[in-house]
């Protein structure tokens, strides 16, 4: 499924600037690492003389199945090399743990490969990154290394921390994007071996944490993500990180760019309007990226803005002042931090409860937990999906606002906040925002989890005291839409969403450790003492 991803958006991008050719590479090559392994690499060449700027892809996917890559490449006047990931299909090597070689530690392939292409006779001295998904974390995980001749990167749907966003959401293992991403496409076991006996965020990932050494960038990025990608945060943060705090050549230099897509084409669920990218062709044509840095030394970047992001609304409503792409000057954009209280009759209001005492339960078993239902997903099912033959489940609390008079954007990161307890000493929580349409479709926009044992810190897990009130922090990540007339805003409160998250056992001990679950009283407080709420960013009209 990984694969088909990769090679169906190849595609659409070719598809996208109306030109299509495949390519053979010109010779094949293994190129040796600083540490002797030698990685099997593609090198499609121009016709004419050079020597020409070079565009890179390192995939873990078999650099075989990029020869439409390759053509437009060359058409544009560019060398384009491929290469397989340590370990993987032609190259040398193990393949665990899946892209630390390609970064700034002990092993830095792709800062080799960079050096390596720019001592070819056919390389003017200047190479690109490209990459969509895996061998865009690659670039990301590449640019911190610094290799002396990269000139710029093009990073599409990428993680910018791999334990925050790839791995251990909000301290909870991806359950179904982790297992099935390393079988599917045939890693080693010991890639989720590694990840699982590192539940904490400790050593082991600060190597995979692109944040931690966003001031080391020292090149033009251009970020494109979707509001419902796997790597949402990663492609925002990405972009915040460097272009804020970069080194000179990257900080200022940046573009972020979010659809209204996610990793793949999403089905059953609410289509938005494709009106392409008008305000950004020269960002949808990756080509255009390379020609500013690689040939213009730049020009043009002045014309652009920082960020570009597709806001979403109702694709029936012909009114809707959605739909439509907007700029903005940073991330994220200026709007109202907006609270929205949950209430013990299910309702959601912009007024706090003044109750002194307010509450919900439910009980949580981990044997039947709420099934996934769209959302930021791989190969389960993805998207803005209706979520109502879920909602009415017992473990599963609904705080649903009144129908709205006027138009409302959000545009920006939504947090969820709750106070609660439990019976049991550990367990999770999870957050979803839905858009209720007029018809009663529960719309999903965004979601997110907390486990309760990293309720203070991911660095450890700290269990808490059966019956003690903890306030919990639940990040859904970034969203933009405008919710229209007549529809309804719906927070739901659980906590399970399996098999997109493990499901916590409830016995203080992890999931993996053994077979054992108890059934979790979790009770929401919603009272004056303890305003349980959303936070909206509203976009003032």
């Amino acid at each position: 499924m990984p694969k088909f991803f990769f090679a169906l958006m190849s595609l659409l991008i070719f598809i996208s600037v109306s030109k299509f050719c495949l390519a053979e590479p010109s010779q094949t090559v293994m190129v040796p690492m600083r540490d002797g392994v030698k990685l099997a690499t593609d090198i499609y060449l121009p016709t004419g003389d050079g020597p020409w700027p070079v565009i890179l892809i390192r995939t873990p996917y078999n650099k075989e199945g990029v020869e439409a890559w390759g053509g437009m490449a060359n058409l544009g006047g560019y060398v384009f090399v491929a290469q397989d990931f340590r370990g993987r299909f032609g190259s040398e090597g193990k393949d665990y743990p899946v892209f630390l070689h390609g970064g700034w530690s002990k092993y830095q392939d792709g800062y080799d490969t960079v050096e390596w292409i720019a001592e070819q006779e056919w390389c003017n001295g200047k190479v690109g990154g490209i990459g969509m998904s895996a061998p865009a974390i690659d670039l990301n995980m590449m640019a911190p290394s610094r290799p002396p001749h990269l000139v710029c990167i093009y990073s599409v749907v990428a993680y910018s921390s791999m334990y925050h966003q790839c791995t251990y959401q909000g301290g909870v293992f991806r359950k179904s994007l982790m297992e099935l991403w390393l079988s599917g496409n045939e890693f080693d076991p010991k890639n989720l071996e590694m990840f699982r006996a590192h539940p904490n965020y400790d050593d082991f990932w600060k190597k995979f944490d692109c944040e931690s050494v966003a001031d080391r960038v020292n090149v033009p990025c251009l970020f494109l993500g979707g509001w419902y990608d796997i790597f949402n945060a990663g492609s925002v943060n990405s972009f915040t990180t460097i272009n804020n705090n970069g080194d000179e050549g990257a900080r200022g230099n940046c573009i972020l760019a979010m659809e209204a897509y996610g990793h793949g084409r999403a089905e059953e669920c609410v289509q938005f309007p494709d009106k392409g990218r008008p305000e950004i062709a020269n960002i949808g044509n990756w080509m255009s990226w390379f020609d500013m840095w690689m040939k213009n030394d730049g020009k043009g970047m002045e014309e652009l803005k920082p960020v570009y992001y597709f806001v979403m609304g109702d694709p029936d409503d012909k009114n809707t002042p959605g739909n439509q792409w907007k700029s903005a000057d940073d991330w994220p954009i200026p709007a109202e931090m907006t609270k929205a209280y949950f209430h013990s009759d299910g309702k959601l209001s912009f007024n706090p409860s003044e109750e002194s005492e307010s509450s919900l339960y439910y009980d949580y078993d981990p044997k039947d937990p709420v099934p996934t239902i769209g959302g930021a997903n791989l190969v389960i099912s993805k998207g803005p999906m209706d979520q109502q033959s879920i909602e009415d489940r017992e473990d599963v609390l609904l705080f649903t606002s009144d129908e709205l008079e006027n138009y409302m954007e959000i545009t920006g990161p939504l947090t969820v906040k709750i106070w609660a307890l439990s019976d049991a000493v550990d367990t999770d929580f999870t957050a979803k925002l839905c858009d209720v349409y007029p018809d009663g479709r529960s719309i999903l926009i965004a979601d997110g989890i907390i486990r309760a044992s990293h309720r203070n810190t991911l660095k450890k897990r700290e269990l808490m005291e059966p019956g003690q009130i903890y306030e919990f922090e639940i990040d859904l990540w970034n969203t933009s839409l405008v919710f229209s007339p007549g529809h309804r805003i719906r927070v739901a409160i659980s906590s399970s969403n399996s098999p997109r998250f493990d499901t916590n056992p409830n016995t203080g001990k992890l999931p993996d450790e053994d077979e054992k679950t108890k059934v979790a009283r979790n009770t929401i407080y919603m009272d004056a003492e303890h305003p349980s709420h959303i936070i909206l960013p509203v976009v003032p009209q």
